[in-house]
């Protein structure tokens, strides 16, 4: 477990307060991603074989300036520089950034990718916001507060957004629809699936995957291999803030700011009904 350092503790009602300043450096970096054309952007592939852009490093960038003004001297974790940070304890508050979740759609030309900063507080995501930019859309929530999904032209603040509309998970109907990721479905997942009332599934990339749950077009988004802190932050505090619940398979809380770890993942379960949730190995 991480072990708290002293530094600034950001409750949710002064998340509230600053929702419109990370919901304004996602907007830019979500126009960053879009600047260059997917066919021509420049690309490499990292030690873990995974791909990186020159969209996701220019929308990092961007990000970590942003919050460096809005929150200085509050601790970041960001998935193209995570290598780059002193090694140690976080703080009681901190931030987790993937300046570009779903290289893989990105670089194929689908609309699925996302841009995700999440505020993490004693270990449990408090606050998110997710953009879609080749979808023009941006979702963001306070935990115990407010989730909402909002149409703007990215690189503008959230007050000119052009439709707003306050979001919420809805109860588990008979028959479930699920999300699964595009490029990391596995048997054990589908064995999990397999003991569900489901009526519909679908594929997709990325973080957006919470927020369908969050707006209550999803019921559930498993994902039962690994994957890094990064990925899910910002979905888990707007799914929670829209009245849903991110599990760990075995049905205990997913918790955040695990450095010796590596900030990995070892799975999870996205309900949008918590009165649904239970572990993967009984359901």
């Amino acid at each position: 477990m991480r072990a708290a350092t002293d530094g600034p503790e950001i409750t949710p009602r002064q998340a509230e307060q600053i929702l419109d300043g990370l919901s304004e450096i996602v907007s830019r970096a979500a126009l960053a991603t879009l600047a260059t054309p997917f066919s021509s952007v420049a690309q490499r592939v990292k030690k873990d074989l995974s791909p990186v852009t020159a969209a996701d490093e220019a929308s990092e960038a961007l990000i970590l300036e942003g919050l460096a003004r809005l929150l200085p001297g509050v601790p970041v974790i960001a998935e193209e520089s995570v290598g780059l940070r002193p090694s140690g304890a976080l703080g009681p508050s901190f931030l987790v950034v993937d300046p570009l979740d779903g290289t893989k759609e990105f670089l194929a030309g689908r609309d699925e990718f996302t841009v995700n900063v999440a505020l993490v507080t004693n270990g449990t995501p408090i606050a998110g916001v997710i953009a879609a930019p080749a979808q023009g859309l941006l979702w963001r929530g306070v935990v115990g507060a407010k989730a909402e999904r909002l149409r703007l032209k990215f690189g503008a603040p959230p007050s000119e957004a052009y439709d707003r509309s306050f979001i919420r998970a809805r109860p588990a109907p008979a028959r479930l629809t699920v999300a699964t990721s595009r490029t990391h479905l596995d048997e054990v997942t589908e064995d999990f699936l397999s003991r569900l009332p489901v009526a519909k599934r679908y594929l997709c990339g990325s973080a957006v995957k919470f927020c369908h749950i969050a707006e209550g077009a999803a019921d559930i988004y498993p994902r039962l291999s690994p994957t890094r802190e990064w990925d899910v932050a910002a979905g888990c505090a707007i799914l929670a803030a829209a009245g849903g619940v991110v599990t760990m398979p075995n049905g205990e809380p997913l918790t955040f700011g695990h450095v010796a770890e590596k900030f990995l993942v070892p799975g999870f379960i996205a309900w949008g009904d918590p009165a649904m949730a239970k572990p993967a190995k009984s359901a």
